[in-house]
């Protein structure tokens, strides 16, 4: 059996689609997505930069789940654009553990930070008179800090196990990125203790965060339901859904995939569900937060009528 050398390092993507004109099509829309999802969260964030009225903690907030779409989506889909136009599928050993460890890292930093925009919202709408302390600039900040921290941190561990694994079997992940639950079967030794651990560092990341964002729409369910004001129902059930979608669009097949033991799961199953978190929520994100939200669509007038004011 072959052990991994400096001779054959390099990893096979076998990709989403079949190396055909079917494939063809199915991969011009996923283009198209990318490209929507790089303008829709380069414009969330250019908004939130230059218009003072969004220079609240939700907003930092949503300005860095929109960069941490970009960057995710932006570590997948250009490789996996460019192996199949050019006919190519494989992944150097290096840009496999890059691309693994940007992956690994949005996923975590983006679960906590769901959590922070739940904790925000819970904030707000049940203790508004306290919301200037319990969610200043500071405590805004640290949130931030620590969901990018705690999730460079999580994705360090894995990519280096990841890398240190001897591989002796065939080179080829059944996946359209460097997935690490996808290289594990490629390994020439016993892994269960590691799959226990993406176990583990999935109910933290993902799980726990997920029980406490449920906890806190919970309270936010009770205390909009006893409002007086119908235009206050009506803006936080706005708001509320909105970060619903969002959060079930992300943790749903994120945690119905790693939460399952190998031995259940398929590796068509697998990619599929990885086109939503990977895919199609870098997309939808923006889209979702600047077309039923009031300021961001007044912060688009503002900010770009400026512009076209300006060059006419």
């Amino acid at each position: 059996m072959e052990k991994l050398n400096q001779s054959s390092s390099d990893f096979i993507l076998l990709g989403l689609f079949p190396q055909n004109q079917t494939g063809l099509l199915f991969l011009l829309p996923i283009i198209s997505i990318f490209f929507v999802a790089l303008l829709g969260n380069s414009t969330m964030i250019h908004l939130i930069r230059v218009d003072p009225r969004l220079h609240t903690p939700m907003y930092f907030l949503l300005s860095q789940l929109s960069l941490m779409d970009l960057m995710d989506v932006s570590a997948i889909v250009p490789k996996m654009a460019f192996n199949f136009l050019s006919g190519q599928k494989s992944i150097s050993f290096l840009g496999c553990g890059m691309q693994s460890f940007f992956f690994l890292t949005m996923a975590g930093s983006e679960g906590l930070l769901l959590a922070s925009m739940a904790y925000d919202r819970f904030v707000a709408i049940c203790h508004p008179l306290h919301y200037p302390i319990r969610m200043s600039k500071m405590m805004c900040l640290k949130m931030i800090i620590g969901s990018w921290a705690l999730g460079s941190i999580n994705s360090l561990a894995h990519t280096v196990y990841a890398l240190h694994i001897p591989y002796c079997h065939s080179r080829s992940i059944n996946h359209f990125f460097c997935d690490v639950p996808a290289m594990l079967p490629l390994a020439c030794m016993d892994t269960w203790v590691y799959e226990y651990m993406v176990f583990v560092s999935t109910s933290l990341f993902l799980l726990l965060p997920f029980i406490g964002i449920t906890a806190s729409y919970g309270r936010i369910l009770f205390a909009v339901f006893h409002m007086r004001s119908k235009e206050g129902k009506k803006k936080a059930f706005t708001t509320c859904s909105t970060h619903l979608t969002v959060v079930t669009f992300y943790y749903a097949p994120f945690v119905y995939t790693y939460l399952r033991p190998r031995s259940l799961r398929s590796p068509t199953e697998d990619k599929t569900l990885a086109v939503f978190y990977t895919i199609l929520t870098p997309m939808l994100n923006p889209i979702i937060y600047s077309l039923r939200n009031k300021e961001v669509l007044g912060a688009m007038t503002r900010v770009f009528g400026t512009i076209s004011s300006t060059k006419t």
